[in-house]
């Protein structure tokens, strides 16, 4: 269950990343955990439903939550949703867990849509019935939360998700003319997989704008990208074939690579799904209103890539560290110059010419599509921040805004997106790389000005109760 700003969605497309799959990236499905002879087929229809929704990219594996969402209002903690009767979900009805998952709203209150509720909200019976069924099965936790969700006044008046929800669910709209695998295509895309949660930008009630559906939305220091058929801006170079290999394995080789959110979403989902499910999410995608924005990708030329050294230093180690150490010195007397910058900060992982280390989970980033964007914010965030691993097995990228200046940033991008993305030049500033940095994220006006604006409604309320009670006075008065 993926929130709606931080919340892995379903293809992303090439963010540079040090984050490697967990386990294998074997275009083979995946055993499915938590599935056995043992339990009932609906139990385990449940367990692949929950896989298909994510459950885990903010509950945890182990479901305990406690995980935090990042949201325009503040933080939202993931709760605990295994059966536990004190600390969890135990006590619920299946008519509660429908509630949760269509209306936002618990036993004991509304939840705040950072739990994707409005795409949920389309969800089957027969699925919804067969999660149910499995989560009564997933191992209780009888622990209480580490954190509570503070969000400041007037977000922590719950009630107002009502007011929210009449306007924002469902979050999306059928289509009609779609063929039958399509149309389980949509199913997934639109609500168990809720891509439209991360990958479709907000309205002014921080609402998904269906207008834009699919077509890339900032994610704090992330951005989920255009998953529209657009050729320019989007995956529309993208064969189906293409869609069902990146969702599988988290990679396409030379052109994208899972990380961060998007990284966990393979991790955590859609490496697990079936085959004719990944067929229909490509069909799918392939068939929704191509829209073109502003950030457009220039086409890989396969010509300017480098290629690796040898067929094998990739996976030798210990070759690679030799290279790597010639090449530092090579270019040891700039110390400010771009490919020194590289091999000092980035070589070690990505290697000399950009081809990683696979045996070690360390990314490739050769032709990604993050370094051939108009826009490198996205490529820039990735140096100046980092990247967690999708998994507790993967590598962690660090950021290097402490390490760096600007202009060594600004250095650095500029040498991958020329040598590693192939583009002929680039012309990333120190003064790009600062705005970048200190941007922060779009605040609408109804959520900047939210504490204000209730103020003043209450005034205005207290104001109006005021006069009614002046007016029946006297009223009153002149009846005697």
């Amino acid at each position: 269950m993926k929130p709606f700003s931080m919340m892995l969605s379903l293809l992303a497309v090439g963010i540079m990343s040090s984050t490697a799959m967990a386990e294998s990236t074997s275009l083979n499905r995946i055993s499915l955990p938590n599935v056995s002879p043992a339990n009932s087929d609906l139990v385990n229809r449940g367990a692949y439903i929950a896989r298909a929704a994510d459950c885990m990219a903010c509950h945890g594996e182990d479901y305990t939550g406690d995980s935090p969402i990042a949201t325009p209002m503040g933080d939202i903690y993931s709760t605990n949703i295994t059966p536990s009767k004190r600390y969890g979900i135990g006590d619920y009805t299946k008519d509660d867990l429908k509630n949760v998952l269509r209306k936002g709203r618990a036993p004991d209150g509304m939840l705040y849509p950072a739990m994707p509720y409005p795409s949920f909200s389309g969800m089957t019976d027969d699925d919804i019935d067969a999660l149910f069924a499995y989560l009564q099965t997933v191992p209780a936790v009888d622990e209480p939360a580490k954190y509570e969700t503070q969000l400041p006044f007037p977000f922590n008046f719950r009630i107002l998700m009502k007011g929210w929800n009449a306007i924002n669910i469902p979050s999306s709209e059928k289509r009609e003319g779609l063929t039958k695998a399509q149309q389980r295509g949509e199913y997934l895309v639109n609500n168990l997989e809720h891509c439209g949660t991360c990958h479709t930008p907000r309205n002014s009630t921080m609402g998904v704008d269906k207008k834009s559906y699919l077509s890339g939305a900032p994610l704090g220091n992330w951005h989920a990208p255009n998953i529209t058929p657009d050729k320019s801006s989007g995956i529309g170079s993208w064969s189906e074939q293409d869609i069902v290999t990146y969702l599988r394995s988290g990679e396409l080789d030379q052109r994208a690579y899972a990380g961060g959110p998007m990284g966990e979403a393979v991790a955590h989902s859609t490496r697990y799904l079936k085959d004719e499910d990944l067929g229909a999410i490509a069909s799918y995608l392939k068939a929704v209103p191509a829209i073109e924005t502003d950030d457009k990708i220039t086409a890989v030329d396969v010509s300017r890539l480098p290629k690796p050294i040898n067929e094998s230093i990739t996976h030798d180690l210990i070759a690679q560290k030799d290279s790597l150490a010639r090449a530092k010195a090579s270019v040891a007397g700039g110390s400010n110059a771009p490919e020194a910058l590289y091999l000092a900060a980035c070589g070690s992982c990505h290697g000399i010419n950009g081809y990683g280390q696979p045996d070690a989970r360390y990314a490739p980033i050769i032709g990604l599509s993050s370094l051939r964007r108009d826009k490198p914010d996205a490529l820039v965030n990735v140096i100046v921040h980092g990247i967690d691993g999708a998994t507790n097995t993967s590598p962690k990228m660090p950021g290097f805004a402490e390490d760096l200046n600007a202009e060594q940033i600004a250095g650095i991008a500029n040498y991958v997106r020329v040598n590693f993305g192939g583009l002929k030049d680039s012309k990333v500033s120190a003064a790009d790389v600062d705005r970048i940095m200190t941007t922060k994220p779009d605040q609408p006006f109804l959520i900047k000005y939210a504490a204000i604006l209730a103020w003043l409604g209450i005034i205005v309320v207290v104001l109006l109760l005021g006069l009614l009670v002046r007016w029946l006075f006297r009223r009153k008065s002149q009846a005697r």
